[in-house]
């Protein structure tokens, strides 16, 4: 086990642990212990964090389920069967808007007020242009983690939920919006820095939910690096001199390949390539969708699995 692995995974015991004290000199004694190494390829920290939040993740979800079962208890039952998943069939139909409909539950609109109210949120610059700005950028980056966080994607894409594939999601799925707004010029761009400012923010609260809240510094740069360097890759791979497949390679190094593995698994193609397709009808929609949507965050992606359907009651019998 090489050094940086073995204060890895101090970091991750001692994130699991719920005593304060015991984890303070854990992280005490991972830091003491651990030499200064010589700066590792930005692929390598990446599924370094990856394995070590995984561990510390999977360490409190087993506490957590055993503190709350308790001895003797059962396992849960299931939630019922799931939809049929015909990957090679998802998202071949024409691309339409993703604005919400006028009648829509979704939707999100600024609060009206009238008399004392409004005169005094207006002196608050409440109604201001930057402040409505805000308000959109943080709705917008809301249907952003709804889609990524769903377990649904995970089922579909028949991706293990861990760090590293929450992450990747998450940069595709910004980078799908940022794209969109690029086409509105100044206003798009300067919206998107908003919406970007938050992402960093959810970004590191992951990090430290995730128990990596050693060198938070140091992780945060090398996830920034990643997130720059994917969106320069999908921009290439989604270019009109791009050939067909770049955008399926793109994905599989970025989403599901472990390191050293750089053609497409063949039990994995089927995946990959249905998360392309989706990749591609995304952005097709996004630019069908307008600009107000796109600014207030009445939008939203495109639902990955139908819903289930609840098992209808028995009749009593007579």
């Amino acid at each position: 086990m090489s050094r940086w692995r073995a204060a890895a995974c101090r970091i991750s015991a001692a994130a699991a642990s719920h005593n304060s004290a015991a984890e303070s000199r854990a992280l005490t004694r991972a830091c003491a212990n651990a030499p200064l190494l010589p700066p590792l390829p930005l692929q390598t920290l990446s599924r370094a964090f990856s394995k070590s939040a995984a561990a510390a993740a999977a360490a409190a979800t087993t506490t957590s389920t055993a503190t709350s079962r308790g001895p003797g208890a059962a396992a849960p039952a299931s939630a019922g069967p799931r939809p049929e998943v015909r990957l090679n069939s998802m998202f071949l139909s024409k691309p339409c808007s993703l604005a919400l409909p006028p009648d829509s539950p979704l939707r999100a609109a600024d609060p009206q007020y009238e008399g004392i109210k409004r005169f005094m949120l207006t002196l608050l610059l409440f109604y201001s242009k930057q402040s409505k700005a805000l308000r959109g950028a943080n709705i917008v980056y809301d249907r952003i983690t709804s889609q990524v966080d769903a377990p649904a994607i995970y089922d579909v894409f028949q991706l293990e939920k861990a760090f590293k594939t929450t992450f990747s999601l998450l940069v595709l799925h910004m980078w799908l919006v940022l794209r969109r707004l690029k086409e509105e010029g100044k206003d798009g761009v300067k919206f998107g820095q908003y919406i970007y400012e938050i992402y960093n923010h959810d970004v590191e609260l992951r990090v430290s939910k995730a128990g990596v809240n050693l060198l938070l510094i140091k992780w945060m740069k090398e996830l920034e690096k990643i997130f720059y360097g994917n969106i320069v890759k999908y921009d290439a791979a989604i270019s009109p001199e791009a050939r067909q497949d770049d955008l399926v390679n793109v994905i599989w190094r970025n989403i599901y390949a472990e390191e050293g593995s750089e053609a497409v698994d063949a039990a994995a193609a089927p995946a990959v390539q249905a998360l392309a397709r989706y990749t591609r009808r995304e952005a097709t929609c996004l630019s069908l969708t307008d600009k107000d949507a796109m600014f207030s965050g009445n939008f939203k992606f495109t639902t990955l699995l139908p819903p289930t359907p609840s098992p209808t009651p028995k009749r009593p019998t007579r």
